[in-house]
């Protein structure tokens, strides 16, 4: 089931492609957490370099992906000002445990931690999995 499409996403998110890392939202408990899904395909800028023999989607990228879900809640707050720009400003216990290549989905689980609406600061952590193994986790960003 589909919470948010890439159009609601392309509403609430300026990120654009080759950055757009959110194809659709399939969960979603409003302020609280979100699940999202990122196909991965072979058609992605990064791949022509990272590795041209063997792609290998970033992993700097996978957290980017899972701080743009963490976005979409944030944006999608009752306080929230529309058209707000989302910064990412630090992520710590980034672990990655298994390379993530074209072809895959990434399913990321994204729940809000902390929320100080006033200065419109967010902390979350998440997981991502592909075929139902973890492939990254953020202990706070």
């Amino acid at each position: 089931e589909t919470v948010f499409d890439i159009n609601e996403i392309a509403e609430t998110l300026p990120h654009r492609y080759p950055f757009a890392l959110v194809d659709r939202v399939i969960s979603y408990i409003p302020g609280e957490k979100a699940v999202g899904v990122k196909c991965v395909t072979m058609n992605e800028p990064h791949f022509t370099g990272h590795f041209p023999n063997r792609p290998i989607m970033p992993g700097v990228l996978q957290v980017e992906a899972m701080a743009q879900l963490a976005g979409i809640i944030c944006l999608n707050l009752p306080d929230a000002e529309k058209g707000s720009v989302f910064f990412f400003a630090a992520v710590d216990g980034v672990k990655w445990k298994k390379p993530v290549t074209p072809g895959d989905k990434i399913y990321m689980e994204v729940e809000l931690t902390n929320w100080k609406a006033k200065f419109g600061i967010a902390k979350a952590k998440g997981v991502g999995y592909v075929d139902g193994q973890k492939c990254v986790e953020i202990g706070s960003m």
